[in-house]
């Protein structure tokens, strides 16, 4: 694909998004059961964690990976080879331990980043998209925090919303239940005058039996994954100048169709592992402004060799390592309480 493949895409009155459907059943097989992620239960409740399941007027859904799950699995790709060359290498080094940015929750807005030694270029790549629209700094610094979207907070308040966004449901969704007995391999003579058996029960040394817990779910209605390439958001990113600007806007679009055609991850979480139905693959649509789905080709080797193209043309930003500074924490947990005497003293 040659460098101005997609330049119509980036014009004002460009389609508005791309949008990709892939259907997904369990490795077992269609019906069999899956576990979706539990999340906990609102503040304040007894409640137990639990899945996300709504009902509709077409059955129950069941969430089975949120956007920003999906982001934080789609993002390290960017590790590997060959789309490793297409983004800087950034690591925040925290005592021993070597973190890669493409690994951090909030990416350059993250906590590790902002205590460190690498805050001070990194705030003011925030603050040149704030204060004059350039999002090139930041380009040149993280981009994938363009493309699965950032939002700094705790300082300057910039936010950018994800290019690309992907959520798995299930439809049709019966959930179970389950539960379990732990037998211990010790007899009663054995632990006899050692302890309770609440405390040898939780030490593994007594039987423990389990109660009834959350046990999966079975899809009637089959399993989607659903991502969309946001082109209005993509078109708003800005450089200092017209050239400029093409030249972000096709890099952080190569980067975007990198993360949206490359195979999705497929072991979410224990008792999770899901595949295509077998002969399936997933459709991709170009939605116009009108509304209009027009079906669309986006060969993963194409969309390398057009990202590739323009890597070049924008320039990869350099790598760089940061120290993470506990002695810039501590400052700021005393400028806090500093603030908390001080609001307390005017009271």
């Amino acid at each position: 694909m040659n460098l101005d493949h997609f330049d119509s895409w980036l014009d004002m009155n460009g389609p508005v998004a791309v949008v990709v459907q892939e259907d997904m059943e369990p490795v077992q097989g269609k019906e069999a059961v899956f576990f979706p992620p539990t999340f906990a239960p609102p503040e304040g409740s007894q409640e137990a964690p639990s899945y996300v399941v709504d009902d509709t007027s077409q059955g129950k859904v069941a969430v089975v990976d949120t956007v920003g799950s999906q982001a934080n699995r789609m993002e390290p790709l960017f590790k590997e080879s060959p789309y490793s060359e297409l983004v800087p290498k950034a690591t925040v080094e925290i005592g021993e331990r070597k973190v890669d940015l493409l690994d951090v929750g909030h990416r350059a807005a993250d906590a590790v980043v902002r205590f460190s030694g690498k805050w001070v270029e990194l705030k003011s790549a925030f603050l040149a998209i704030r204060n004059n629209g350039d999002a090139v700094p930041l380009a040149k610094l993280a981009p994938t925090s363009l493309v699965f979207g950032v939002w700094d907070s705790r300082d300057t308040q910039v936010k950018l919303p994800r290019l690309v966004g992907s959520t798995i449901r299930a439809y049709g969704v019966e959930k179970l239940t389950r539960s379990a007995q732990f037998f211990s391999a010790t007899e009663k003579e054995d632990t006899e005058g050692l302890g309770t058996q609440k405390f040898l029960s939780a030490v593994g040394l007594d039987d423990a039996p389990a109660g009834r817990t959350n046990g999966g779910v079975i899809s009637r209605l089959g399993i989607q994954r659903q991502a969309v390439l946001n082109l209005v958001a993509l078109r708003a990113l800005g450089g200092k100048d017209g050239d400029q600007t093409r030249e972000l806007q096709r890099y952080i679009l190569g980067l975007s169709l990198i993360a949206l055609v490359s195979p999705s991850q497929r072991f979410l979480r224990e008792g999770c592992l899901l595949v295509p139905p077998e002969g399936q693959y997933p459709t991709i649509k170009l939605v116009e402004r009108t509304g209009k789905r027009a079906d669309l080709q986006l060969p993963e080797e194409g969309v390398l060799e057009f990202a590739r193209a323009a890597a070049n043309d924008f320039g990869v930003g350099n790598g760089w390592i940061a120290k993470f500074s506990r002695d810039s924490v501590s400052a700021a947990a005393k400028s806090d309480e500093k603030k908390k005497e001080e609001k307390k003293g005017k009271k």
